[in-house]
């Protein structure tokens, strides 16, 4: 059984929330998420954000029973393709709108395994008893720098433009989409979210908070929601959660002590 739970907030400086998130149990045992932190300024991320997820989450709404997991991975491919298409459409009409884009981090489960789809610098989290694994790769200036050997992984964390984007969803008539596996495994959590997650908690928190399996779900993405506030909260914050558990002879295994 997959739980699911997300949690968003403007933050304590920003004047409008520009990440938008959908998560849904859909027919046919699929589970889907979506999490998007729009840039553009008023009105534009928050429009990019909006449309990202609307057009994944319509264009996955309906799926067929048993899909394969290549056939899963062509679809939520797609679907962020289409994302993309519908977002430029959008920008290059309205000169409200100019060069708005968008991150994008989403995942398409069929029960327990599928696929992380991203683009930009939101991330996917996967935590295991005692371990927090990392699935996407940002697509920053600086992580292209470090990658390149031009900086070095202190400097990540400090540098200057550590939030340029080298890859966006909606800026461009053409993206490729990272598309990776993943299975969620009994007492194991699958995280996505923005940066104003990620910039603020450290990796060892969130594993730490996200792998308390004696608390709920949603005491657990508020909890980390409460810390990015408490860290200064500069930016928009949002976390979505999947779990998967079982019940033996009543009772929840625990995976995490805390």
């Amino acid at each position: 059984m997959i739980k699911t739970v997300h949690v968003s907030h403007v933050g304590r400086v920003r004047p409008v929330n520009e990440d938008s998130v959908f998560v849904s149990t859909l027919e046919h045992g699929y589970t889907l998420g979506v999490v998007a932190d729009g840039m553009g300024g008023h009105l534009a991320g928050d429009t990019a954000s909006r449309l990202a997820v609307d057009t994944v989450a319509e264009d996955l709404s309906s799926l067929e029973q048993d899909m394969s997991m290549e056939s899963i991975r062509a679809a939520l491919g797609d679907a962020i393709l289409h994302a993309n298409a519908v977002i430029y459409r959008e920008a290059s009409s309205d000169e409200r709108l100019h060069n708005m884009g968008t991150t994008i981090v989403a995942v398409l489960l069929r029960g327990s395994e599928g696929y992380i789809g991203h683009i930009g610098d939101s991330r996917a989290y996967k935590i295991i008893p005692g371990q927090v694994i990392r699935l996407t790769d940002d697509h920053t200036l600086v992580n292209e720098l470090y990658k390149s050997g031009q900086i070095t992984e202190d400097q990540l964390e400090t540098h200057p433009r550590k939030n340029v984007l080298s890859r966006a969803l909606g800026t461009d008539v053409d993206v490729t989409v990272e598309l990776t596996p993943v299975t969620i495994g009994e007492s194991e959590v699958l995280l996505l979210c923005s940066d104003g997650l990620s910039n603020r908690v450290s990796r060892e928190l969130i594993g730490q908070i996200s792998g308390s399996l004696d608390l709920p779900l949603e005491e657990r993405a508020d909890r980390l929601l409460q810390l990015a506030l408490l860290a200064g909260g500069e930016d928009n914050i949002t976390v979505a959660m999947f779990e998967h558990h079982e019940e033996v002879d009543g009772q929840r295994i625990k995976g995490w002590d805390s």
